[in-house]
């Protein structure tokens, strides 16, 4: 399929849209073993920053960001690059804290087992009230396929489970929640400053 019919098709709605979002992510696939090879990264992670990349391009597309100044492909491997080099950053940047100690476990030494306990329940619950509020804003569909997925279900057992044509469209939804959600989040918290 060309580029301006994946272009045009992708500011359409409903299923047609839908057809050429997937036109789009077949069309580029073979990225992902690229990703691999070139960044080190094991499948999954190269699967991830694949999927995050379209969902990129997808979004961009839609609001009408991409100015079509490169190919769809150019464009959507810069932007799958980028995803690849984050996450070598974030594992990078992960194995770092690991060696750091925060201030908040820091502070919490200092207090007596019984009053530590207590305190590390509450954040605890505090976290898990403020997750279950978030999950509330992202409709029914978005926190089933989350719950499952939390529940250790894979992309695979989600998409038989909610009668998904495939894993990797099981996937890309469940991409697409995790986006609402973190959408969500970050507006209640603009909105609380």
């Amino acid at each position: 399929m060309q580029d301006i019919q994946i272009l045009n098709g992708l500011l359409t709605d409903g299923n047609d849209r839908s057809r050429y979002e997937k036109a789009l992510y077949w069309e580029y696939k073979y990225f992902i073993e690229e990703g691999s090879r070139k960044y080190q990264l094991s499948n999954d992670d190269s699967f991830s920053a694949y999927s995050d990349a379209i969902l990129s391009v997808i979004r961009n597309i839609s609001t009408q960001s991409f100015k079509n100044e490169s190919s769809l492909k150019t464009y959507l491997f810069q932007i799958f690059s980028n995803k690849c080099i984050d996450l070598i950053r974030k594992r990078t940047t992960n194995k770092q804290k690991v060696n750091q100690s925060s201030a908040e476990p820091e502070l919490l030494s200092h207090l007596p087992d019984a009053t530590k306990g207590i305190i590390e329940k509450m954040m605890d619950e505090q976290k898990l009230m403020a997750i279950k509020q978030y999950l509330e804003v992202i409709g029914e569909k978005c926190k089933e396929i989350l719950l499952l997925f939390e529940d250790g279900y894979t992309d695979d057992q989600i998409a038989r489970k909610l009668v998904y044509s495939n894993a990797a469209v099981a996937k890309t939804t469940r991409l697409r929640c995790l986006e609402k959600i973190k959408e969500k989040m970050k507006n209640i918290f603009i909105n609380h400053e």
